[in-house]
């Protein structure tokens, strides 16, 4: 495909990224769904010419693309967020009660259960399967636009507080947030795996220990004392600094957000730690400085659409490749995994996190509703942070059945976007009404 071309289409694209919003915003099919059904269009045009975009023939720029697009949703959640939080107060994290359950037992039954089926219905190995496991476990923060919290609040008028209203949009932006960091320590194990003799050799060598110790405790927390300690210190900067130079909220200068999320994801990435927890984190503890400030929503609006080019450019790729290769190995097992994932494994693993909390038990300031809860079990979009993972992970081991699970993975993702995309308007504006 000529340059010229490729301006003309994504030209276009974005022509059409722009007016779609507005006029999708009272019909059943999101954003994503209609970008990705144009890619796969797109591909089906002569005009692309036999130099097609494989993300296994161009796998660095595949996982760059994705990491920077990953980041940039990452900051732009955590600034969108309004619930508070504090490490050193306790009682802030019980209003984020879901959103440890969702992390906490949701994940890794999805993760176990994945690789289950992958090694069951694929024939995968061990690490292919633990691999697509962890892939596929982090929901999105770039394709859930349609139900998650919009952007920064205003104070209430009555208590001048800042909080969340409504509990399946904090669940599902939060819980985005947080677990594409989540996922890695489960990426390296497929790593380490595809790099031993032996699953008994991995562990008797001290493997499972290092993996425990390093990649899946160390390096966490790394990533959010880096974030908590770089979102802080530009926080007070900002805003408190007692240089006018430095108190850039003044001013209103709003590319703060994309030198804070470049800063901290290298600093996180050069200590060992997680950058894109640390990324969520800073992003959060910038926020809760002065977060009542208009600054916030300037920030915001300006992540807002960085991200929106961003994701333009990976679902264009992505329907692209969907239309010339990408599921040239998909299977049955494959798509049964997928489908699976996307109806069964994910809604069920997170009714019953949701359900066992203690009778009585607030979350957010209120009960959780039974149809909310539905909601938030059923909404675990997968997307581009799975894509990130993939390309992570073919370049830092050898998977013999790697064309396999990117036609799973991409096949899931395709599932989930349409699945997710078309119910989102309506399911949304049904809760609204119960709740009304």
């Amino acid at each position: 495909m000529g340059s010229d071309v490729t301006f003309l289409i994504f030209g276009a694209a974005l022509l059409v990224a722009v007016v779609l919003p507005p006029a999708l915003r009272r019909v059943p099919l999101s954003s994503p769904v209609v970008l990705l059904g144009l890619g796969c269009l797109i591909g089906l045009l002569p005009v692309v010419g036999e130099e097609q975009f494989s993300p296994l023939v161009h796998r660095d720029f595949a996982e760059h693309l994705t990491e920077l697009t990953v980041i940039v949703a990452l900051m732009g959640v955590g600034l969108a967020l309004d619930r508070p939080i504090s490490l050193l107060r306790p009682a802030s994290w019980r209003g984020w009660s879901v959103t440890w359950r969702l992390l906490g037992i949701t994940m890794p039954l999805c993760i176990g259960a994945v690789a289950l089926l992958g090694w069951w219905w694929m024939g995968l190995t061990l690490p292919a399967a633990v691999l697509l496991g962890a892939v596929l476990a982090p929901t999105d923060p770039v394709l859930a636009s349609d139900v998650q919290v919009s952007g920064p609040g205003q104070p209430s008028e009555r208590t001048g507080d800042i909080d969340e209203t409504d509990e399946v949009r904090f669940g599902v932006t939060s819980e985005a947030g947080l677990n594409d960091g989540l996922a890695f320590p489960f990426v390296y194990a497929a790593v380490l795996l595809a790099g031993a003799p032996s699953l008994a050799a991995w562990v008797g060598d001290g493997g499972l220990a290092s993996w425990v110790g390093f990649h899946l405790v160390g390096k966490l927390v790394i990533g959010v004392l880096v974030g908590a300690g770089a979102g802080w210190a530009l926080g007070r900067i900002a805003f408190q600094s007692s240089r006018w130079s430095l108190r850039v909220a003044e001013r209103g200068q709003p590319l703060l957000a994309i030198a804070a999320l470049l800063l901290c994801y290298g600093l996180a990435e050069v200590a060992q730690g997680y950058g894109f927890v640390a990324v969520f984190v800073a992003a959060v503890m910038l926020r809760a400085v002065d977060r009542g400030h208009e600054y916030h929503r300037q920030m915001h609006g300006v992540v807002e659409r960085l991200e929106q080019l961003l994701t333009l450019v990976v679902l264009l790729l992505l329907g692209i490749t969907l239309t010339n290769g990408l599921l040239n190995h998909l299977a049955l097992g494959g798509a049964m995994v997928g489908l699976a994932l996307v109806l069964v494994v994910r809604p069920v693993f997170g009714w019953a996190a949701l359900r066992i909390a203690p009778r009585g038990e607030r979350v957010g300031g209120r009960p959780l509703g039974r149809a909310e809860r539905l909601a938030t079990a059923f909404f675990g979009i997968r997307g581009i942070g799975s894509l990130y993972y993939l390309a992570y992970a073919a370049g830092q081991a050898h998977f013999p059945q790697l064309p396999e699970l990117w036609s799973a993975v991409g096949f899931t993702i395709l599932v989930s976007v349409v699945v997710h995309g078309v119910a989102a308007t309506p399911v949304m504006s049904r809760i609204g009404v119960e709740e009304a």
